[in-house]
């Protein structure tokens, strides 16, 4: 056997077989393999999904590229995946929105349970509460006064309905009796933009996002919405520290296949999400902006889908978020 025949036999046995349509085995990836992320570049969900596009590329030997479909809180680019050929050529990583638009919107077109094979939590971003700085608070207090009825705080923006930005806000407005409207953007990017323009005084968004303009002094952030303070960012309370303990979230990063696909697929999938982010470089990139690993095996992630699709309900009917 020749050298370059050993070679591409040796590639071949890391690749799993699995059964094509006609009933012969097949190797996988033999084609490139996109990752729909269902917002605009730029966002939390954006980096998350390229840092593991790049990562996977180089270990599965085949290109892994990322397409960006954003619209309507994320729904529009999930059911692209939903419909897709579940043959994992076809995955998409999604925000913690994935498990809240059931509560958000009255009708989707997708079952966010039934329609996808979950594969693996990915990482988790801390939430930040920051503002423009023309916006003289800060702090969440000040904040909160300068929002008062005929104060100059009347909106805050998020990544748009249905994110956890969206239900964070409006749970804010409850807690602290403020009457300012929601202005939902088409994703992270596009928020951290109309923050930096003074277009919205105030967002909560990830630290994946606003962290850069945080550090340059383009925007101010008052608090992080976690239990504890970030590492990352030692010197911003905690909003249970601001006296609204209750206020607790953050923004956790998953990848998803369309049902079917294959179980050997899903695993071998999981496996390289796993390898690609507890690896010792990519948990510290991630630590320094705010992030940290949450790798899991795909029934840790079916079981997570459970548990927070009942948690964001609860956050709903509470923050009194209406389905439209």
């Amino acid at each position: 056997m020749t050298i370059l025949a050993r070679l591409a036999a040796a590639m071949l046995m890391s690749l799993p077989l699995v059964l094509s349509a006609s009933g012969s085995a097949v190797a996988y990836p033999d084609r490139p393999v996109r990752i729909i992320v269902p917002y605009p570049p730029g966002g939390g969900t954006d980096v998350v999904a390229r840092l593991l596009a790049q990562r996977l590329t180089e270990r599965m030997k085949q290109q892994v590229i990322v397409e960006n479909r954003g619209g309507a809180g994320g729904t529009i680019g999930t059911d692209v995946v939903a419909k897709a050929a579940a043959d994992g050529h076809t995955l998409m990583v999604v925000p913690t929105s994935h498990v809240i638009n059931p509560n958000v919107y009255a009708k989707l077109p997708y079952d966010t349970r039934k329609d996808f094979a979950p594969v693996s939590l990915l990482a988790s971003a801390t939430i930040m509460l920051a503002v423009n700085p023309a916006v003289p608070a800060k702090t969440v207090a000040e904040l909160v006064a300068l929002a008062r009825p005929g104060g100059p705080v009347t909106n805050f923006g998020s990544a748009g309905n249905g994110t956890v930005f969206h239900l964070v806000g409006e749970l804010f407005k409850k807690l602290a009796g403020l009457q300012i409207v929601h202005v939902p953007y088409r994703g992270g990017a596009p928020t951290v933009n109309a923050l930096l323009a003074n277009e919205v005084p105030m967002a909560f968004e990830t630290a994946l996002a606003l962290g850069p303009h945080v550090a340059a002094g383009k925007l101010r952030a008052l608090a992080v919405t976690q239990p504890k303070r970030s590492s990352a960012w030692p010197d911003i309370p905690t909003t249970a520290e601001a006296g609204y303990p209750s206020l607790e979230a953050d923004n956790a990063y998953a990848l998803f296949a369309p049902a079917g696909t294959p179980a050997v697929i899903v695993e071998r999938l999981a496996q390289e999400a796993r390898a690609v982010f507890t690896d010792p470089d990519m948990k510290a990139k991630l630590a320094e902006q705010g992030a940290e690993v949450v790798a899991s095996s795909p029934a840790e992630l079916a079981a997570y889908v459970d548990r927070e699709m009942a948690k964001w309900s609860a956050v709903a009917r509470e923050a009194g978020v209406r389905p439209e």
